[in-house]
């Protein structure tokens, strides 16, 4: 499966999450694309509710430009693909006043990695 080609200019997408008591949420987080992976990280680090609900349960979707893409997610608290990702939101949202919240050191060690999924 290939990856949406809006992935890499959009600026937003939605993760989907389930609940421990299987309520579903969505929220919009930044994606960046580096390689061919893809990033993304949470803001609230650890403590982000979409962070802990994705990682008790790493498969979900994402949804990308009205397009539902199911993905696995992987840690990749790595200094090589924490440095990747940082170097993709740094390129994607140079001009945005936010990006120093994504790039904070205290929130580098939740950046995940998206794969694809059949």
């Amino acid at each position: 499966m290939e990856w949406p080609s809006d992935l890499e200019t959009v600026s937003e997408i939605d993760v989907e999450t389930r609940s421990s008591d299987g309520d579903v949420h969505r929220t919009t987080v930044w994606p960046v694309v580096d390689g061919g992976d893809v990033y993304v990280r949470s803001l609230r680090g650890s403590a982000g509710r979409w962070y802990q609900e994705l990682m008790a349960g790493p498969d979900t979707v994402i949804h990308v430009a009205g397009e539902a893409v199911p993905v696995h997610a992987v840690p990749a608290p790595d200094v090589e693909s924490i440095g990747r990702a940082n170097a993709g939101y740094q390129r994607k949202y140079a001009d945005s006043p936010y990006l120093g919240t994504m790039t904070r050191e205290e929130i580098l060690g939740t950046t995940l990695r998206l794969e694809p999924r059949s």
